[in-house]
Order: structure tokens, then sequence, then C-alpha cells
């Protein structure tokens, strides 16, 4: 059945069609995740401990920074609910200048193994 509407509004469906796939098809590439001090793992005021050592942490892989005061804030294992559960990195921004990020920790001591670190604080 042929089109009843006028050419010119034909090529401007065609148009808006064209750009919202084409729209759509940039945006496949982008990851868009929260970056800055409200993006970081949550601190426990109670004291973490283990019965056993944490496995060795996995291969993470870093990419590029998403912007230049980003900081690779690495993972690390958490003890909960008997056992261990990993808790993937991610980028964040320091909350303010001169701040680095302080890593997750596992030592042992008495009782088990005693978890430490994964803070922002000064150098």
């Amino acid at each position: 059945m042929p089109s009843t509407l006028h050419p010119s509004r034909r090529l401007w469906r065609g148009a808006l069609a064209a750009a919202a796939l084409g729209g759509g098809l940039l945006l496949t590439g982008c990851v868009v995740a929260p970056v800055g001090p409200g993006y970081s793992y949550p601190v426990a005021d109670a004291a973490v401990v283990a019965p056993y050592a944490p496995p060795p942490p996995p291969y993470e892989a870093i990419g590029v920074a998403p912007s230049p005061v980003s900081v690779w804030v690495g993972g690390f294992w958490g003890w909960g609910g008997g056992g261990y559960r990993w808790n993937p990195g991610h980028w964040g921004a320091p909350p303010r200048p001169g701040y680095v990020w302080h890593p997750h920790t596992w030592s042992q001591g008495r009782g088990g193994w005693h978890q430490g670190g994964g803070r922002w604080g000064p150098r």
C-alpha cells in the first residue's frame, strides 16, 4: 500500500529514525558509573574478625580512569555470613586534595583475622 505522507514528511521521519538508531548505537559503548566521594565502600564501625585468612585477591582489569582526579580503589575480600565475598574495585575521587585511598587489609591477630583500612585519609 503506498504511503499517504507527503515526500518531505517521509524524509523527515526517516531522518528522525536514523538519528534515534545512531544515538542508540553510540550509547552502547558508554558506561555510566558514579564517581566521587559518594561512591565508596562502607566502613564498618564494628571490628571484623574472621576465623581464617582470606583467599588471594583475583585479577582485576583496571582500565582507563574516567577523569584526571579519579583514583583506583581496589577490590577486597569482605567477611560476612560465615564466608568471604569479593567486593570488586571501582574508580573514585578523593573527598579533598591530599587524600589517598588506604586499602583494606587483613592481619592475623587475637581471635582470628582482623580487617582494617578501606578509607580515604591523608597521605
